[in-house]
């Protein structure tokens, strides 16, 4: 497959198509990992470290069960 970049901004952009997205299960939230060997552009999604999910997880029980967490330190 070819692509062409487009230009976005001062900055140039590159789309990648639905069906390469859903086979990655990358998403607009998904952070990505850009690296290069010198001649090719590696993108895949970033590996998220167990700290993050532990904090993202944390943060999710924060949000959810706040009222509850309150009532439990009273």
């Amino acid at each position: 497959m070819t692509k062409k970049l487009t230009k976005h901004g001062n900055s140039l952009a590159l789309v990648i198509d639905r069906p390469i997205l859903d086979l990655l299960k990358i998403d607009p939230d998904t952070p990505l990992d850009i690296s290069t060997d010198g001649v090719q552009l590696i993108v895949k999604p970033a590996k998220v470290s167990r700290r993050q999910k532990f904090e993202d997880a944390q943060a999710q029980a924060h949000s959810r069960y706040a009222g509850a967490f309150r009532r439990l330190a009273e």
